[in-house]
């Protein structure tokens, strides 16, 4: 092996690998014997195709070129599309109209659904289910009318015929979502929400009668107990369904963990099929998710469990069968998209040395079905982490010295070809993930092998208010965002750096970095000016002013910081103490701000913000906006550009020399 400085090592896996031939694979619907998917595409600027696997294995797109299957509900999407009996009906992110097509038969011309709106992509559809009959596609629509007021959000049901017949059923919720039609066409659940509750808060479950008009009659709401979590009567549903002989299932969090529960259809209480200390729901973020699926009289499901996916089936007599399904040959890590098929489940599977693979899963083997694409890399190039727990700081109202945990995965200096000098030890990456109800990917990501293939390691933190870890551990973080995840990326470069890891496993304390995006993005703001233990960090479309924020986001998250931070404007003075822009005179940090033009969700005047108040404060930092991206960079140049800038960035400051470099917008 070459000997040389961590942090310079070469490697094959440069930024452009990240994105060259990558496919993001999303929801799964089996119809019949076809199986579709979702395929996002960062060489086709991002955009998602919805495509179409026959039993003879053909594969084909079931879009045109060009056209982006996406929605802007929320705007974070999800469920722009279904199909049922051949027929696929999706969003077109142009314009947001519902558009059917029947890609089967060829020479049927596609139906524009919905009505063109007053203003461009005013009407935003998500989350729709095709009736049995196939005369309505029932759904989430959001109605934006300007002038400075809340887009409306109901379930409508809209008419396949092209007649542009649009049906209003639910109205007055804030939100509404999963609307799941059962299999004789006569009954609707949903699930609703208000402000300043999210989707993972406090929501409700109804049933209501459908008539073949598509009308809805008889809404009532499904019973819940008196008190959940030690006294809070907030529970969070996800993933209604209906089984073929008309049961109900749905996943909520009543016991404290995200479980399955089966209602009793003459008293709506709810009978729990599953328990222990796992989680079978995910945050809704997006729409479209689905961890369960059922399978005759048996529910498949997956489940995060100490920090990795698992694949079970519950069976009708209440015994609980392990599977373990194979992605690309590896045991899968990483469980989403199921849907029923056949005897057994198709799914998306990833594990910690292979990309998402779609397969067809049986309590007795795995076919893959839509390989990972091929990365050319030799084993030895890919790191597995380490799942650790950690202590963090003591939170106020503790006895000094009684600490929390938190945890992460951390992921080690990887390469066949190099290793670095005896008493040297390499520089550290803390990941903070998004959300901040949200959590680490427990699959292979090149770019966390992108930074470990030269010489880094990557620490990925489920800090306290991540996903995962039980009801408790995910609201752990209301009233204390930008303390308690400060906290504990703080103490995890601490823990690593320090000689409770063995010698061999320690980083270097002079050489510590932090990147986030969005509330990741804020957490390295907030990490950076408050504390001074990381030497550099880059913030990608990262919050600056949790006031700014408040006043200017879009209407999903609009009240979510009354239960992260407190009441606005009530408690403006907590939203000023926690806002690294009121307090840049404390930070001295080298700093990277990656933004997008056209982000909605954090408006890019808070990058330009910070980068001023920076500037005047005479800090180093870069400055690089992306005018054709919003949150998020979906589009690969810029992917790629936004990765190199970062290492360009940490090299910089860290001392080490790199072949990628990229061009500066702004620099001081």
């Amino acid at each position: 092996m070459a000997v040389l400085s961590y942090g310079s090592w070469p490697s094959p896996i440069t930024a452009r690998s990240l994105v060259a031939g990558a496919v993001g694979l999303g929801e799964v619907m089996v119809d019949g014997a076809d199986i579709w998917w979702a395929e996002t595409r960062p060489d086709e600027g991002g955009r998602t195709v919805v495509v179409r696997r026959t039993p003879d294995g053909a594969v084909v797109d079931a879009v045109p070129e060009g056209v982006d299957v996406r929605s802007g509900v929320h705007e974070y999407g999800g469920g722009a599309w279904c199909v049922a009996g051949g027929v696929l009906v999706h969003a077109d992110r142009s314009d947001e109209r519902l558009v059917r097509r029947e890609p089967g038969r060829p020479g049927v011309e596609p139906v524009v659904l919905t009505p063109e709106p007053d203003l461009p992509r005013g009407l935003r559809y998500a989350d729709g289910r095709i009736t049995p009959d196939g005369r309505w596609y029932i759904c989430v629509r959001e109605s934006h009318t300007g002038g400075g007021s809340e887009p409306a959000n109901e379930l409508v049901a809209v008419a396949m015929d092209g007649s542009w017949r649009v049906e209003v059923l639910v109205s007055g919720p804030d939100f509404v979502s999963n609307p799941r039609v059962s299999s004789d066409g006569q009954h609707l659940v949903w699930i609703q929400w208000d402000h300043p509750d999210l989707p993972w808060d406090d929501t409700t479950l109804w049933v209501g009668d459908l008539s073949p008009a598509g009308r809805l009659t008889g809404p009532r709401r499904v019973a819940r107990p008196a008190g959940v979590d030690g006294g809070d009567s907030n529970e969070s549903f996800f993933q209604p369904e209906w089984r073929t002989d008309g049961v109900l299932h749905v996943v909520t969090d009543r016991d404290g963990w995200w479980h399955l529960y089966r209602p009793d259809p003459s008293t709506d209480d709810l009978e729990r099929l599953t328990t222990g200390n796992f989680e079978v729901a995910t945050p809704q973020w997006v729409f479209g998710l689905s961890r369960y699926a059922l399978v005759g009289d048996d529910v498949w499901f997956a489940r995060r469990e100490d920090g990795m996916d698992h694949l079970a089936v519950l069976s009708v007599d209440g015994t609980v069968t392990e599977v373990e399904p194979l992605s690309a040959n590896s045991p899968a890590t990483s469980i989403s998209s199921l849907a029923a098929h056949g005897d057994g489940v198709v799914l998306v599977a990833a594990s910690w040395t292979t990309e998402p693979a779609l397969v067809a899963v049986t309590r007795t083997s795995t076919e893959v079905l839509r390989e990972p694409r091929d990365l050319g890399l030799a084993s030895g190039w890919l790191p597995v982490p380490e799942q650790i727990e950690f202590p963090t700081c003591s939170p106020e109202g503790r006895p000094e010295g009684e600490l929390e945990r938190a945890h992460a995965l951390v992921y080690p200096p990887t390469s066949p070809d190099h290793e670095a000098p005896a008493d040297e030890r390499p520089p550290l990456v803390v990941l903070v993930h998004g959300g901040p109800t949200g959590s680490v990917r427990t699959q292979l990501q090149l770019a966390v092998a992108f930074w470990t293939s030269r010489g880094f390691t990557v620490a990925d933190v489920d800090y306290r208010g991540s996903t995962g870890y039980g009801r408790s551990y995910r609201h752990r973080l209301r009233g204390g965002w930008g303390v308690l995840d400060v906290d504990d990326c703080v103490a995890v470069a601490r823990y690593l750096s320090s000689d409770e890891r063995p010698p061999t496993e320690q980083v270097d304390v002079e050489r510590l970095a932090i990147r986030g995006g969005s509330a990741g993005g804020f957490t390295v703001l907030a990490a950076l000016t408050f504390h001074d233990v990381f030497s550099a960090g880059a913030s990608r479309y990262g919050i600056g002013d949790l006031a700014a924020l408040a006043a200017d986001t879009h209407k999903f998250e609009a009240r979510y910081l009354d239960r992260l931070v407190g009441r606005w404007p009530e408690d403006e003075a907590v939203y000023r103490e926690r806002s690294p822009i009121h307090h840049v005179d404390r930070l001295a940090t080298p700093l990277l701000l990656l933004q997008g033009s056209e982000d909605r969700v954090v408006p890019p005047a808070q990058a330009h913000a910070m980068a001023d108040a920076l500037r005047e404060q005479g800090v180093p930092f870069e400055l690089i906006e992306f005018p054709d991206e919003g949150h998020g960079f979906r589009k690969a140049a810029n992917v790629v550009r936004a990765l190199e800038a970062e290492l360009a960035f940490f090299a910089d400051r860290f001392g080490f020399e790199v072949p990628e470099r990229t061009g500066r917008q702004d620099r001081t």
